[in-house]
Order: C-alpha cells, then sequence, then structure tokens
C-alpha cells in the first residue's frame, strides 16, 4: 500500500511503526473470508482491510478520530485471525493498537460511552473491586432487561447479565507464595495469578499448581504482580498498560534474578498475548526494553509448557469426548494451536474439532460488554458448531471465552488444565461427566511422545 507520510510525521515511532505496517498490505482481500465481523456484518468497513484504510487516512491525514472511524474500529475484536490469512505478514494487532491510542487522544466519546469504558477500567483490573462489583451485579440483575433496551445503558445491561450466579470462594493459591514440588525438583515457575480469573474460576490457577508439583516442578506466586495490561491497552490506554507492563516486569525479574525461572506460566490465553508482547510495548523504555524482552520470552501458555517437557503416565482414563474450543488468542495471538489437543489427547480424552474454530465467540476481553448484539451473534454461531460435535465437555484456555460460551449451552465447560490435571492424579472437576468405560479393554493409548511425532509430521 503507498503511503504518504511526511518526514515530520513519521518522526513519531507510532506513525513509523504504522507506516511500516501500512505499506505491507497489499489489498488482496484474503483477511475478509476469516474476519468475524466482516463475516457477520458484510460491511467491508468491518473488515481488516476496510479498518486498514479508516486508519491509513486518519494517520496520515493527521487529524483527529471521527464517529465513522471510532464505529469500525471499536467493532474489532482483535481476535487477530487476520493475521493467521494474510499472506504478505500485514501485523495488525500493532497497527490496530496504534489507532487506538490515536483515538483515545483525539476523540471524545458519547459520556455513556465514557462512563462504561471508565468502570470496566476501574474494576475489571482490581481483583477485590471486581469481586465486590460481582455481588452488586446479582442485586441488579432484573433490570438487565431494561438496561440493554435503553440503547446507551445497553453495556451496562451485558455486563449484569454476564455476572455469575455465585461467587467462587478464595483460593489460597491464588496469594503469594512458594509452592514446593511433590517430588525430585525438575523447574521452577513462575504463574500470573491474573485480575479476572482468580475471582471467576480460582480453580484454574490451583488445578495449574497442582499438577506441577505433582510432576516435580517448583511454583512461585510472584509478591506484587497484578494486571497484566490487556485490558486498557486495547482501550488505547497507553500509559496505564505501559504502567502495568513495568510492574510485572519488575516482579518477574526479580524472581529470574533470586531464584531463576523457567517460565512464567499463563493461564488465560488473553494476558499470554499481551506479556509475550511486553518487548514491542517497552521497546522505546531505555530502562525496561531488555527487561522486557526477558520476560516476553519466559512467558509460556500452560499447554505450552507442559507440551515442552515429559509427562509420566495419566492414573485415570476419562474416556470422554472433548470439543476443543481454541480461544483467538491462543491460535491466532500466540500461535498454540496443537499443544493443547496432543496433551488431551495423551491424557485419554477423544478431541474434537468444532466447525469455524477460526471464528471468535465474541467475548474478546470486553467486547461482549461494549458490542453486546455482535457478540451475541458470535456466540450463538460458535455455541451451534461445539454442539455439533455431540461431544461430553467442551475444553479451553481462556477466562473469557469460558464465561461467554458457558451462558449460552449446557455442555460442561472447563479450562484444559482442569481436565488435564484430573487424569493426572488430580480431583474430578465438579462440573466433568463422570468417566465412561473403554469400549475395548485391548485398546491401547497413544503415547505423547507419539502424538508429537505425529504432529510434526
Amino acid at each position: 500500500m503507498q503511503t504518504n507520510f511526511t518526514s515530520e510525521q513519521l518522526e513519531d515511532p507510532g506513525v513509523a511503526l504504522s507506516e511500516k505496517i501500512l505499506r505491507s498490505c497489499v489489498h488482496c482481500g484474503f483477511c475478509t473470508a476469516t474476519c468475524p465481523t466482516y463475516v457477520t456484518l458484510g460491511n467491508e468497513l468491518d473488515s481488516p482491510r476496510g479498518r486498514i484504510y479508516l486508519i491509513k487516512d486518519m494517520l496520515e491525514n493527521n487529524r483527529a478520530a471521527d464517529e465513522k472511524t471510532v464505529t469500525h474500529i471499536d467493532r474489532c475484536l482483535s481476535c487477530l485471525a487476520c493475521m493467521t490469512t494474510c499472506p504478505s505478514g500485514v501485523n495488525y494487532m500493532h497497527l490496530v493498537d496504534n489507532a487506538r491510542v490515536h483515538i483515545e487522544k483525539t476523540y471524545k466519546r458519547p459520556f455513556f460511552n465514557r462512563l462504561t469504558r471508565n468502570v470496566l477500567a476501574a474494576v475489571l483490573p482490581y481483583p477485590n473491586r471486581f469481586k465486590m462489583s460481582l455481588y452488586l451485579a446479582r442485586l441488579g440483575r432484573p433490570f438487565a432487561p431494561l438496561l440493554k433496551a435503553i440503547p446507551p445503558l445497553k453495556s451496562f445491561g451485558a455486563m449484569l447479565e454476564l455476572a455469575p450466579n455465585k461467587v467462587a470462594p478464595p483460593s489460597a493459591f491464588a496469594l503469594p507464595a512458594t509452592h514446593a514440588p511433590e517430588e525430585e525438583k525438575r523447574g521452577r515457575v513462575a504463574i500470573l495469578s491474573g485480575c479476572a480469573q482468580p475471582i471467576l474460576k480460582p480453580g484454574i490457577n490451583e488445578a495449574t499448581i497442582k499438577l506441577l508439583n505433582r510432576i516435580g516442578v517448583e511454583v512461585v506466586v510472584p509478591e506484587g504482580e497484578g494486571c497484566c495490561g490487556a485490558l486498557v491497552h486495547h482501550m488505547g490506554r497507553e500509559e496505564q498498560a505501559l504502567d502495568d507492563a513495568r510492574r510485572n516486569v519488575d516482579v518477574w525479574n526479580r524472581e529470574v534474578e533470586h531464584g531463576g525461572l523457567d517460565a512464567i506460566i499463563i493461564t488465560a490465553s488473553g494476558c499470554g498475548t499481551t506479556i509475550k508482547d511486553y518487548g514491542h510495548m517497552l521497546r522505546l523504555d531505555p530502562d525496561y526494553a531488555d527487561k522486557a524482552k526477558r520476560v516476553s520470552a519466559l512467558a509460556m501458555d500452560i499447554t505450552e509448557y507442559l507440551a515442552s517437557i515429559e509427562m509420566p503416565e495419566p492414573t485415570i482414563k476419562p474416556n470422554l469426548v472433548v470439543a476443543y474450543h481454541s480461544a483467538c488468542s491462543m491460535q491466532h495471538g500466540q500461535k498454540i494451536t496443537e499443544a493443547p489437543k496432543t496433551l488431551l489427547k495423551a491424557a485419554g480424552f477423544e478431541v474434537r474439532n468444532p466447525a469455524e474454530g477460526h471464528l471468535c465467540c465474541g467475548s474478546a476481553g470486553t467486547y461482549n460488554i461494549m458490542q453486546p448484539e455482535i457478540s451475541a451473534q458470535l456466540k450463538a454461531r460458535k455455541v451451534k458448531n461445539i454442539e455439533a460435535t455431540n461431544a461430553d465437555i467442551i475444553a479451553t484456555g481462556n477466562i473469557g471465552c469460558i464465561t461467554q460460551i458457558s451462558t449460552a449451552t449446557n455442555i460442561p465447560l472447563l479450562h484444559t488444565i482442569e481436565l488435564l490435571n484430573w487424569a493426572y492424579g488430580g480431583g474430578k472437576p465438579s462440573e466433568a461427566p463422570d468417566p465412561k468405560p473403554v469400549q475395548n479393554m485391548s485398546e491401547q493409548r497413544t503415547s505423547l511422545s507419539d502424538l508429537v511425532a505425529q504432529a510434526s509430521m
């Protein structure tokens, strides 16, 4: 794509990066076929290619964002399916991130839109505030349909509908501590506690720590870490996101220097995509650039880490059919596609892939709150494809997807690590169905090493 930025404009690092990304786009349109909003709405401006033109026009002319541009950028889920499809390597993620920063600096949103975004930014990244908000949401849930019927308040209605009926009891595994392995130590990792996940489903990290301890891995929950910054990052609140990143970089580098780390384990794939991008986000900060690169290099999804080490034999064979939902931040953001399924198969589950697995479920951080109509259409499409697999259970690697999909299906939905922990000696998750008897007793379990070898062929 030809661009016409001035030399003065290109002195801005964000503009210079955007110009480089824009020039790599060749207008081919392959991205439109896999873009959830284009597939749903059929509007060229709601495709990556259309948004790229809007961003180019806005940045090249050095003008403030207008309502039209903001509308279509806001409808982007940042699912990054376009980056998986793009044959030219267009880094749409960094381009739309830069556009959102420009929007945040130059566009004054309507009052209720500003209010909603301010509430989300002030509550979701802080576990105690988020927990209190869930208790309040239970009182307000009867008013959700009324609020959704009033356009300026529809996001508040969506918030109330998404809130769980019960708030999970706190887990001691979310507190700063070092969890020693149960057998000879074979590694040491830190784990991200996160912000929303330990409140919505504390059992995810608990299962992770217990499984890692059983196979000889020491797990440290560091003092002082917090939200990864993804939520405010996707809102264009650059400085707030960078402050979150710096705090975590400091915490994890302290652990590297004092005890060493083999990896920083992340169990929410949306957080993983952001943390793996810390090196880019902080590239211009001379005090943090190198430290952030170190953190990004150590960051691993839990399934990515387990696939990199030798696993023992599972202690039970659940013999259940699992529909694996690959979160967008997992398959498109981190390019992790086979490891979760390989691990589940090796643990005794039959894994089935739902149709249109590349399409987003509509969660996308706070998208199901800010864009409830589009999100609902994507959720219905996703659930229809999942239920067509006739699976006993759904597995995924992102708390947002768990929250979104579970509101529309009766199939139990668990994090992949909860199923793996069960198969490798942990307790059975309360939501999981009972194991099925093996029909063919002579059937031999395919070893993890065999499956990894098959996947690499």
